[in-house]
């Protein structure tokens, strides 16, 4: 269990996010773009621009460290890695652990000595995966990681990514305005809006009966494959 307790985020005094959450197994955060989600992921990686400020609490079972117990996998499979560098010049872990790796997430070994471009939406995000797990992580942080693949490619990632996490036991924060894609990866979930919480619970109850409006129209434009816009 991995408590975040009192998350502030400022702006020359502003509060951009005022949160407090619980990451047990696998949390998904919801809601529509600028309401405070990658901020929030940012504040955790220690990666917040510096006219921001930030306060927290963090109660948690090991030492939060990117690169070490923290991965991170990023919103864009095609912008992550370098385009001009093979994959195997960009893994910073050992040949057999990106085989190990490989193989179980169903990539083509010769894949490894390929440059990014030469690959699919599809292999080049299991590769981004297959870094991050590289490290062992016990905390997998995702912003948005299927907004740039196909409807049938996001379905395959949540798939995945549900696989991944009952065979290696990380805990995972899974940042997304697709409250339907959401459901099918995270058992609970959180919806911010405007850096605040709206509602939260298990996911088959947010996504079946929603008590607050914001959250119905998350709901709605889920299911019709847009994001809600206020």
């Amino acid at each position: 269990m991995i408590r975040i307790r009192k998350l502030r985020i400022e702006s020359e005094s502003k509060p951009l996010v005022d949160l407090s959450f619980e990451i047990d197994g696998a949390l998904a955060l919801v809601g529509q773009s600028g309401s405070g989600k990658s901020l929030t992921l940012r504040a955790l990686l220690g990666m917040l621009p510096g006219s921001l400020t930030c306060q927290m609490e963090i109660e948690a079972p090991f030492a939060l460290h990117r690169g070490e117990t923290v991965a991170f996998i990023p919103q864009n499979p095609f912008t992550a890695l370098s385009p001009m560098t093979k994959i195997r010049k960009q893994w910073f872990a050992s040949e057999e652990k990106a085989q190990e790796l490989f193989d179980l997430l169903g990539l083509e070994w010769s894949l490894f000595g390929r440059y990014p471009p030469q690959l699919s939406g599809g292999q080049l995000q299991r590769v981004i995966f297959a870094m991050a797990l590289s490290s062992d992580p016990r905390l997998l942080l995702l912003d948005e990681p299927t907004t740039a693949l196909d409807p049938h490619l996001r379905e395959e990632v949540a798939r995945v990514l549900v696989e991944l996490r009952q065979r290696f036991g990380f805990a995972m924060l899974f940042v997304t305005h697709d409250i339907n894609l959401a459901a099918k990866i995270c058992p609970r979930m959180l919806v911010i809006r405007e850096g605040r919480a709206v509602e939260s619970g298990s996911s088959e109850r947010l996504l079946s009966h929603p008590h607050e409006e914001y959250t119905r129209r998350l709901v709605e434009a889920s299911f019709a494959n847009r994001e809600f816009r206020t």
